[in-house]
């Protein structure tokens, strides 16, 4: 009996489901086609018939990884500083890693810094590029209803969009590495935190927020 139209396409999504949680949490090199097609639960030879090879399977995994993240789905929400500080305050950290929930687009950044392939360094750029727009898009329009502590200027609003980048990403790379969990909790509650503030957020309102993450 041949297979319904729909077959290919949900093989091919449980392909890319399992490269995207393989690749976020160990990085390209670290991740074989067969190591995927394993945790798919289909044979190694049924790979070329959805992916031409290993980097366009990373390719498109990242693109799965950023459309299905808390920054798209805020991008698309409600305009308010509530949703951009949710962004925030939600990201992607060693618990929920450990708990083996879907890492983040952060993980992927994380993943590739440093990386000397040519393709991988092309597609860390798109990805970072894709993650600052993101940020910046709501920030210019939060900016401009005047519900930000600074101007509505697009070079300032780049810059915030990257530090708050750069922080995030920077603070899980540095949290992955240290050896005690009490330590690493503070890098990442730190980062949150002094990236909170800068939005506007108070002490407070900071403080509130991460608690109720910790607790959740």
């Amino acid at each position: 009996m041949p297979y319904p139209k729909s077959h290919k396409a949900k093989t091919r999504e449980r392909i890319l489901a399992s490269a995207t949680e393989l690749f976020s949490r160990y990085g390209f090199n670290k991740v074989s086609i067969g190591q995927v097609m394993k945790l798919a639960r289909m044979t190694h030879g049924a790979f070329y018939s959805h992916f031409a090879s290993k980097e366009a399977l990373y390719d498109a995994s990242v693109r799965k990884a950023l459309d299905g993240s808390r920054a798209a789905r805020l991008v698309k929400g409600p305009l308010s500083l509530q949703h951009l500080t949710e962004l925030v305050s939600n990201y992607w950290n060693l618990q929920e890693l450990e708990r083996k929930q879907q890492p983040g687009p952060e993980a992927v950044l994380f993943n590739e810094i440093g990386s000397e392939k040519a393709e991988i360094r092309t597609m860390f750029e798109a990805s970072y590029l894709r993650m600052k727009k993101m940020l910046e898009m709501r920030l210019l329009a939060l900016s401009k209803l005047k519900k930000l502590p600074f101007a509505h200027d697009r070079e300032v609003i780049a810059d915030k969009s990257r530090v708050i980048l750069a922080a995030l990403v920077g603070a899980v790379a540095i949290a992955k590495s240290l050896p005690g969990e009490e330590e690493r909790q503070h890098v990442l509650l730190a980062t949150q935190r002094q990236i909170l503030l800068m939005l506007g957020v108070s002490e407070t309102e900071a403080e509130g927020m991460l608690q109720r993450v910790m607790s959740a």
